[in-house]
């Protein structure tokens, strides 16, 4: 890349090129006209008759062998110890008697510069995938929201008032109390569906989280996914109670989808659909007043629409959800 301050750009180098090889100019006459030095001027003329007009263009200025770079043995080690203790530039270089800016190179060349760039829980490199196209992948999951009082919820209304919301939305709806006397108004279970390949969603607020909600949930979905053009191939879920049961498994076969779990207290692995939660959860459950569950409820349906069709995902380009589905005809969806 040409610097902003450069003398010389490939269309002018290979002007002052020409005027020497093919014109007959002296070097030092071109170099005076195009206000460099006449070393570098014969150095262009030299590569115009070697190379030609691509000649002209910028090369790496890296150095083709480097003796002194820091050895695969001591850039295993400096690996190691930010992987499994998590230390700075300052801290490995100590241990290893190097000097920080080494290190720091060592990890940018291993882009582990950034924790941020390491899993947080087993500190190796966070792997992302993402599977070729619509169906090859759905991501499924439960998140629970607390029902929200007649009124209005604490977060909007402040806990006093909250909790007499709460209490009198008891009264009203005959609702049970905990063994602590405190009021309970219930939860919503929101059952989520992700396609991996294009983050097109499908949510159903349920009122649990049992094996036949979870198959009743996911057939609706695949019958949504159906209509759009896309055939689910494999379902991917956590360890829950639900996603474990013999019924689950014989829905899959049912369906023709292939169904896996993700390990063990690694909810990473199903990353997506937990970042889809956090969305959820700022951009519907908790993104303004609601007076009722009813009237947040309600507004479900059109922020998914938003979310599928118009809201620009990071992940993809800046682009819409559907935006990655084939059958999605310009001016289909509004």
């Amino acid at each position: 890349m040409v610097h902003a301050n450069a003398a010389l750009t490939p269309r002018a180098r290979l002007r002052l090129a020409r005027l020497i090889v093919e014109d007959g100019w002296r070097p030092a006459d071109a170099a005076k006209m195009f206000m460099v030095s006449t070393v570098t001027a014969r150095k262009w003329a030299n590569r115009f008759r070697c190379e030609g007009p691509a000649g002209m263009l910028d090369r790496s200025s890296r150095p083709r062998t480097c003796p002194h770079r820091t050895s695969e043995r001591v850039k295993r080690q400096i690996v190691s110890l930010r992987w499994r203790q998590r230390l700075g530039p300052v801290q490995i270089g100590g241990r290893l008697g190097l000097a920080p800016s080494t290190v720091h190179a060592v990890l940018v060349r291993c882009r582990m510069n950034r924790l941020s760039h390491i899993d947080r829980v087993t500190g190796e490199p966070i792997r992302r995938y993402e599977h070729p196209h619509p169906g090859s992948l759905i991501h499924v999951d439960v998140t629970k929201f607390g029902n929200i009082p007649d009124g209005g919820g604490w977060r909007y209304v402040g806990k006093a008032q909250g909790d007499r919301n709460r209490a009198a939305t008891v009264l009203r709806t005959g609702a049970p109390r905990s063994k602590t006397h405190e009021p309970l108004i219930g939860t919503a279970f929101l059952h989520t569906v992700i396609d991996d390949h294009s983050r097109v969603a499908y949510v159903e607020v349920c009122t649990d989280e049992k094996a036949v909600t979870a198959i009743g949930v996911l057939r609706r979905a695949v019958a949504w996914f159906a209509e759009r053009g896309v055939t689910v191939e494999r379902v991917l879920s956590d360890n829950g109670s639900c996603y474990r049961a013999h019924a689950w498994t014989q829905a899959c076969t049912d369906l023709g989808i292939t169904p896996k779990r993700t390990r063990p207290y690694r909810p990473q692995t199903n990353g997506k659909i937990e970042r889809f939660h956090r969305t959820l959860a700022e951009g519907w459950a908790y993104a303004r007043f609601y007076s009722s569950e009813t009237e947040r409820r309600a507004a479900l349906p059109g922020w998914i629409h938003y979310y599928n069709h118009h809201r620009p995902h990071s992940a993809i380009g800046a682009l819409p959800p559907i935006s990655r589905i084939a059958n999605n005809l310009p001016g289909h969806h509004s």
